[in-house]
């Protein structure tokens, strides 16, 4: 198949129909939604701790890296002798956030940055492709569907022309440009690993670029998971149909039911946070203080060093409070190795339900 070299950006043709504009408008309803509940929570790193993991399993289970709930969990608190799924998924949690701090820090997405991304996400220095030979092949039947540039000064120039698409504001409106972004990066396919991880990092990038998100926790990966085929589908389309306009509908929708979805998630934590508070006031008010909660919810699992790091307790005393709340039912010791960790039952069953 003679390789595919997609149309530089900004395109020439008017992709904001009628049924794309009226889209956009509930899309940014419910991501705006979204983004003001999430404030509602007092501390960011409960949310970009629970939820990153969620996208991180979402987004490598993709490309067929699977791992479970429980051991996910275990290797975000520095548990040995974790499969190589887990660890490839705990290598997707870091490059995302390694990808927040570099906008953050720059109000630029820029090629280098994603390369970096890239970098942290697959653990090489491989780099932007330079060998030829790069297809994409229908995993069912081994037929090739899709040939990128093949070519690095093509890739890269591609790669230049998207940087400056992503960094010149205009007229469109950011949710239908994150689309088209979306595309143009799959469509070149510039990494030898890692292309689809690295594009749904973008996307939540480019939203927080776009003062879209506070923190990077909207996460399409489960929308795709759910409607693969017509992923897949769509992006050739584009490509052999210029179906730009079902394609981005397509989307649209995913920001959107994730938007509500995590909306109610958001609000969700927040309930069992505070019902969590009203029952240590209640059972153990000499141990209760807003930071005590909100360690509890930090992570599914507590460590005894948590207490120990976050609270200044000394360990024996961290200890007996971790034990104490135990008996309330809101934690359940248990003992992996030769380490024992407290999980918060109801924190635990709330995500688990999300990530199925």
């Amino acid at each position: 198949m003679k390789e595919f070299i997609p149309n530089p950006l900004p395109l020439k043709i008017d992709i904001e129909t009628k049924a794309i504009l009226k889209k956009t408008i509930s899309a940014n309803r419910a991501l705006a939604k979204f983004n003001g509940v999430a404030k509602i929570i007092p501390n960011q790193a409960i949310l970009i701790n629970s939820l990153i993991l969620q996208e991180a399993k979402d987004s490598s289970e993709i490309e067929n890296i699977i791992t479970t709930h429980d051991e996910l969990y275990q290797s975000s608190i520095d548990l040995e002798n974790v499969s190589h799924a887990t660890k490839e998924v705990q290598s997707y949690s870091r490059a995302l956030l390694k990808g927040f701090e570099l906008v953050k820090e720059h109000s630029l997405l820029l090629t280098r940055h994603i390369v970096d991304i890239q970098i942290e996400l697959e653990g090489n220095n491989a780099g932007i492709r330079k060998q030829i030979g790069t297809v994409l092949k229908n995993q069912a039947t081994g037929e090739v569907i899709h040939t990128p540039p093949q070519s690095e000064t093509t890739i890269r120039e591609l790669l230049k022309n998207i940087e400056q698409y992503i960094n010149t504001p205009d007229e469109v409106d950011p949710l239908i440009k994150m689309t088209v972004i979306h595309y143009q990066f799959e469509s070149i396919h510039p990494f030898y690993d890692g292309n689809g991880r690295t594009g749904r990092i973008i996307n939540i990038l480019y939203l927080v670029l776009n003062d879209l998100l506070d923190l990077p926790i909207l996460y399409l990966s489960s929308y795709i998971i759910k409607t693969k085929n017509d992923y897949y589908r769509l992006l050739q389309e584009v490509r052999t149909k210029e179906n730009w306009e079902e394609w981005i509908l397509y989307m649209l929708e995913g920001i959107e039911q994730t938007a509500l979805r995590q909306t109610k998630l958001i609000n969700d934590i927040k309930e069992l946070m505070d019902s969590t508070k009203q029952q240590l006031k209640l059972k153990l008010p000499k141990i209760y203080s807003k930071d005590l909660l909100e360690i509890l919810f930090m992570h599914p699992y507590t460590k005894i060093s948590m207490l120990e790091d976050n609270l200044g307790l000394h360990r024996e005393t961290a200890s007996k409070h971790l034990n104490a709340i135990a008996k309330t039912s809101i934690l359940k010791p248990v003992k992996l190795g030769r380490h024992k960790f407290f999980v918060n039952v109801k924190l635990f069953e709330l995500l688990q339900k999300v990530m199925l």
